[in-house]
């Protein structure tokens, strides 16, 4: 606005440009001054063979390769550039979970009526990763399985379930917290399945106490198998958690249990309940023997003598 006052003052009012730039308050420099175009040519041809090469790669990573190369240009020119070239990669968003209800946790009163899962992970000597899927049945604290692999997805979830089902029957509800493999469709698919109904109870994202069943059982885990050993191999982290899983099940005493054995607890339910139901049915169907009566066996005899 200024440059087009001291434009019109020169040229309408016959003013000289000092006095004019003086009037508006402009530098006589500020106004002389022609802006030059600006020839990213060079950065443009560099940032398309960078990212034509390297797709995947971000803002920084191409600044520090270039600067790499020994080019001058700074942060702020490559970003005005990276931007009018519109390479910004665009992030994942966050999935959005549905909205978990609080559900208390409620002790079961028979076997298979929920089933908690949840996941764990260690390393090898050699570094590499490895992950275990845990399932507890809540009413005994049984051990149901420990899977043990690298990877562990929702197809491998559902196929471990399955052999569960197979040896002992289905569960009524699954109680798993919200990772990846858990809210799945697959999974989801195949829990609301016509043949299964299994119901899954989410527990609230950040509150691992509404799984309190399986992560006790993780924290004993952690301590007694996965702390206190070196895994070389796959094999030997499947056979020590194999061992682990039959020695909790079969031998561990367990404080919420009396001091039982997840087996032994339920086999003392199993034999507490026999003795406290009433008689079978089977009994009730047995006919029932006819009562002597001696006085009027007695008035017979006496009849048939005379």
């Amino acid at each position: 606005m200024k440059r087009e006052a001291v434009d019109f003052l020169t040229k309408e009012e016959q003013l000289s440009n000092r006095k004019a730039c003086q009037l508006m308050g402009i530098s006589r420099t500020a106004y002389q001054y022609k802006r030059k175009a600006k020839d990213d040519s060079d950065l443009h041809e560099a940032l398309t063979a960078l990212t034509t090469k390297h797709p995947s790669i971000g803002f920084w990573q191409c600044c520090y390769r270039l600067w790499n190369k020994g080019c001058p240009w700074n942060h702020k020119r490559i970003y005005r550039v990276y931007t009018e070239m519109k390479l910004n990669i665009r992030r994942r968003s966050k999935k959005r979970l549905p909205e978990r209800v609080k559900q208390p946790l409620s002790v079961p009163t028979a076997p298979n009526q929920v089933w908690s899962i949840d996941f764990m992970s260690d390393s090898l000597t050699d570094g590499r990763r490895f992950r275990l899927l845990n399932i507890l049945d809540d009413y005994n604290r049984e051990s149901l399985a420990i899977e043990v692999d690298t990877s562990l997805p929702s197809l491998r979830v559902i196929r471990v379930l399955e052999r569960l089902i197979r040896e002992r029957g289905k569960p009524a509800n699954i109680r798993c917290d919200n990772g990846p493999e858990f809210i799945s469709h697959k999974l989801e698919e195949w829990c609301s399945h016509e043949s299964r109904k299994i119901g899954l109870q989410f527990i609230q994202p950040g509150r691992p106490m509404q799984n309190a069943y399986i992560e006790r059982k993780n924290g004993s885990m952690r301590r007694e198998l996965l702390n206190a050993y070196l895994f070389n191999s796959l094999t030997e982290g499947r056979a020590l958690s194999e061992e682990w899983r039959m020695d909790y099940n079969t031998q561990r005493p367990h404080k919420s249990l009396g001091y039982l054995s997840p087996l032994k607890y339920a086999e003392g339910q199993k034999n507490k309940a026999a003795l406290s139901t009433p008689a079978s049915e089977t009994f009730n169907q047995i006919e029932a023997q006819p009562v002597a009566d001696k006085a009027v066996e007695k008035k017979e005899n006496y009849i048939s003598k005379l």
